[in-house]
């Protein structure tokens, strides 16, 4: 399972970072971004619930966007809460754009219901792994 899995995670890798070069993003930092457009004030422990990442990574990925002037962060108290700029709200339909190619491009390979049953899988056995 080890080397089954990190082979497909480098060819979707690969496959995704080729797409999102269109907007000079890597996938991380687009999939947060759009996150943050359709939710602003998403606080970064729910980005981090939602992308699977590490509220470490998360953080390093927002002060990213905030370097691009994509996103700005707001604390009340010791809530902090991630909103988009203008700039991330003009580029999101680009960033929709990628989204949609990246799905297609994979759809086109392995067909829709395998991938949408993979990724169910996937899924699940990673929160079965890591409760």
């Amino acid at each position: 399972m080890y080397f089954a899995s990190n082979a497909l995670a480098r060819v979707v890798e690969k496959l995704s970072i080729d797409v999102w070069k269109k907007v000079d993003l890597s996938p991380s930092h687009a999939y947060l971004l759009m996150l943050v457009v359709e939710e602003p004030g998403m606080q970064p422990g729910s980005l981090a619930g939602q992308l699977r990442l590490t509220p470490s990574t998360i953080t390093r990925l927002i002060e990213k966007l905030e370097s691009r002037k994509l996103v700005v962060r707001t604390n009340e108290g010791k809530i902090t809460n991630v909103y988009p700029t203008p700039k991330a709200k003009e580029l999101f339909p680009k960033l929709i754009a990628c989204a949609t190619e990246f799905t297609t491009k994979y759809y086109a390979i392995l067909g829709k219901e395998e991938c949408d049953k993979l990724t169910r899988t996937m899924a699940n056995m990673a929160d079965k792994l890591d409760p």
